[in-house]
């Protein structure tokens, strides 16, 4: 799912509700297995018992694993929303859901596994009452009283990061809150609205600005790199943008890529300021096509542009829809390389990156 047009990504996993009891219980939520997992009929299951010993201890290996990588968001320490994937507890697929909030409670099972500089989001002592998932995709969450005890300048972070917590699962739309069976139109310490759903069409981690006409412009979740130690991570920020003349939009967002989003964000800005397209970008079949001056490489004699300026713009593009990967060129140069000279001979994806991000 590329949630909200022009936001996140989604990642490859359904979720179906198996209960319509909710209030005062934990929802029962069905992860469908990854699109590559095959099913096993019971003939190959027969088959494969008279297989080698070697065959059967990988199969049981992989059956009594004890973890799996889930994706939960947090706030680092600069105070932005960012992604971190975590190994939690394997539980039956429908589980997870309530799982991956869960692990966003303060003090909570996530607080030996937090990355440095990250914290959870939610109030210590916070229960979850109850979920469950609304045919129109709106899952809603039964929080216990504990939640109204945050500060007001974390309540736009802990929306952002539960609403991006949930829609990481394809069939989650928005994320109503509710407390003790009581639904929320607005949050309980600041008012921020919320209504029936809030959605990652919300944004996160935004940025105001007192110059942009917001009637000729549109919100777009670009990814920045930041550094805190040895960990690496990508911040999604929110910025508006503004169609330039010919309505092209891709060309727009690379241009604020350039400029960056601002020193307030605490970000990395990766881009050389004298880079820029020197075609308009096409999109073509899922690929769009972007053309720049030599200015954008790291190594003009190597063709190497950096990994982090690739990965950025990658990131940022692919989770607009319908682009689903990149083919980035340089005037004059027949071929770019990364860091580790290595060619791109085809088009990029994000899965190039973080194949591990995916549910």
């Amino acid at each position: 799912m590329k949630a909200g047009k022009l936001l996140l990504p989604g990642v490859c996993c359904s979720i179906l509700l198996l209960t319509a009891c909710f209030q005062g219980e934990q929802s029962s939520i069905e992860i469908d297995p990854p699109e590559n997992a095959e099913a096993v009929s019971d003939a190959q299951e027969n088959e494969s018992t008279e297989g080698s010993v070697e065959e059967e201890a990988e199969n049981a290996e992989v059956e009594e694993s004890e973890t799996v990588a889930r994706q939960l968001y947090l706030i680092d320490a600069n105070g932005m929303v960012a992604s971190q994937i975590l190994e939690l507890p394997s539980l039956e697929s429908k589980e997870v859901a309530t799982q991956v909030i869960e692990y966003l409670v303060e003090d909570g099972p996530v607080a030996n596994l937090l990355p440095n500089g990250f914290r959870a989001v939610i109030p210590a002592g916070t229960e979850i009452l109850g979920m469950d998932l609304q045919e129109d995709g709106t899952m809603i969450v039964d929080l216990s009283e504990e939640f109204k005890e945050y500060a007001a300048d974390d309540e736009l972070k802990i929306i952002e990061s539960i609403t991006h917590t949930l829609t990481q699962f394809e069939s989650v739309e928005s994320v109503q809150l509710w407390i003790n069976g009581h639904p929320l139109d607005e949050m309980p310490v600041n008012g921020t609205p919320i209504g029936k759903g809030y959605s990652k069409e919300n944004g996160i981690n935004i940025v105001n600005t007192d110059t942009i006409d917001f009637l000729d412009s549109q919100a777009v979740t670009m990814f920045y790199p930041v550094t805190n130690q040895e960990n690496r991570y990508y911040v999604p920020v929110t910025q508006y943008v503004e169609s330039l003349e010919d309505n092209n939009v891709y060309g727009s967002i690379i241009q604020s890529l350039i400029e960056g989003p601002g020193f307030h964000t605490n970000v990395v800005h990766v881009f050389n300021g004298e880079a820029e397209l020197v075609t308009e970008p096409t999109l073509n079949d899922g690929v769009l096509e972007l053309v720049f001056n030599e200015a954008i490489l790291q190594s003009t004699e190597e063709s190497v542009i950096a990994d982090e300026v690739m990965e950025t713009i990658v990131r940022t593009l692919t989770s607009i829809e319908p682009i689903e990967a990149v083919n980035v060129k340089v005037e004059n140069k027949e071929q770019l390389n990364n860091e580790n000279g290595e060619t791109y001979t085809e088009p990029v994806t994000s899965d190039f990156f973080t194949p591990s991000e995916k549910l």
